[in-house]
């Protein structure tokens, strides 16, 4: 093992894991530690994020060293999912910004990161605390933050669990660097209160993308518990068909209630997806692809694919439609494939390079017919258009794997590997 026998955990987070060649094997996400009735919390292990955006257990046996900007690994890593147990304690998920006292009646403290040690017999215990002390409310008192100080983690009580409303401002910042998909997989992992501590310490467009990402289940229990006024804007800052989604799985109530508090226009999309059945492709279908005239030039169209927030399946082409360029449109002309736009000149118009042949849908297309297209003719996306041949929307392949995997198909990807064993 390394010289460096204490290692601070919020630090940790982020750290590229290395396995005995030298390869990186992941990077580490969090940390376990049993907190025990007596004696100092165990740190067991760490959660260890591979390929695949898989959370995997590493056992702190099966480590080498730890320095700075690394871990080294013996050996190859378990790939089942990291499942967490009962008595077992998440470091940046469950304790960092919890409230704890001090055990010599001088007041409260947020504990904004912890240390563990090596110890003689080889086990890694939490020995110390950097907490903030709590200041008390002195009218207009010009110092704003308690002072930062660090303890032994015998000096406080509460660690083990609070009463109190826990804040989440350490566990985001060390969040800070993850993609929304990433990022719901760790609240997925939470406990009910935590996950929700954490939902409403982001804001609206973080949260709205987050939710995205997560099972109906856990977008209901996050939604449902928000103050009304704060779902209703976080259902604004989502995709229309993901809000619509979201919509049809809560009371009809208190759905009605939350449209009722959004701004019209973001309302009005999406009001007319629940209008169609959830199995059509107007249920399918989002209202905001990429929508263009046939004289915009090919250098703004591909600047407009290129937009971070834009799912990949819609930026594989754009929809040219007669204004107006807000669904339903004007009459549909056809798509501009991104490949094709790549291979013309950036003056060029979008309306040049139109594929005018490309299969469309009706809104009441069966999800049957709709998965049937993308396939045979291997598309990523599909047009939705009305009577009159307006554009009414796009459903993309994503939104059709959603639809007809499994609710739970994500508990299942890693059920036929081996359990991992835990100290």
């Amino acid at each position: 093992m390394s010289a460096a026998t204490r290692v601070f955990m919020a630090r940790l987070a982020g750290t590229q894991v290395f396995d005995p060649i030298g390869d990186e094997v992941g990077r580490v996400r969090d940390a376990v530690v049993l907190i025990r009735a007596k004696g100092a919390p165990r740190a067991v292990g760490l959660v260890v994020e591979v390929p695949g955006r898989r959370r995997v257990f590493l056992p702190l046996t099966r480590v080498t060293a730890i320095d700075a900007g690394q871990v080294i690994s013996t050996g190859l890593l378990n790939m089942r999912r990291f499942e967490q147990r009962a008595m077992e304690s998440l470091v940046l998920g469950e304790l960092l910004d919890r409230t704890v006292r001090f055990t010599d009646g001088t007041g409260e403290a947020i504990v904004e990161d912890l240390s563990i040690t090596r110890q003689r017999t080889g086990d890694w215990l939490v020995d110390q605390l950097f907490v903030r002390r709590k200041q008390a409310a002195r009218g207009l008192s010009l110092r704003r933050r308690g002072e930062t100080l660090v303890v032994p983690v015998d000096a406080v009580t509460g660690l083990a669990g609070s009463t109190q409303e826990q804040g989440a401002a350490k566990l985001l910042e060390a969040y800070e660097d993850l993609r929304p998909a990433d990022l719901a997989d760790v609240l997925h992992e939470l406990g009910d209160t935590r996950r929700l501590e954490v939902a409403s310490a982001l804001d609206d467009e973080r949260l709205a993308d987050v939710l995205e990402e997560l099972p109906e289940d856990d977008q209901v229990a996050i939604v449902s518990r928000l103050d009304s006024g704060r779902a209703a804007d976080v259902l604004e800052a989502m995709q229309p068909d993901d809000a619509a989604d979201l919509l049809n799985e809560l009371p009809d109530e208190q759905a009605a209630r939350l449209l009722e508090l959004m701004e019209p226009e973001e309302a009005k999309d999406v009001r007319r997806l629940l209008s169609y059945d959830e199995d059509t492709a107007g249920g399918l279908m989002t209202t905001e692809p990429v929508i263009l005239g046939p004289e915009t030039s090919i250098a703004t169209a591909l600047a407009q694919i290129r937009k971070q927030d834009l799912p990949p399946a819609l930026a594989s082409m754009v929809f040219v439609a007669r204004p107006p360029l807000e669904t339903p449109t004007g009459r549909f002309l056809g798509v501009a494939h991104f490949q094709r736009l790549l291979r013309e000149p950036p003056h060029a118009s979008v309306g040049s390079v139109l594929d005018t042949d490309t299969e469309w849908l009706t809104p009441e297309a069966p999800v049957g017919r709709v998965t049937r297209l993308l396939a045979a003719y291997d598309l990523l996306a599909l047009p939705v258009l009305d009577s009159e041949k307006r554009l009414l929307g796009a459903v993309s392949v994503d939104d059709v794997l959603d639809h007809i995997l499994p609710d739970d198909w994500r508990e299942h990807v890693d059920e036929n590997l081996q359990e991992v064993p835990r100290g």
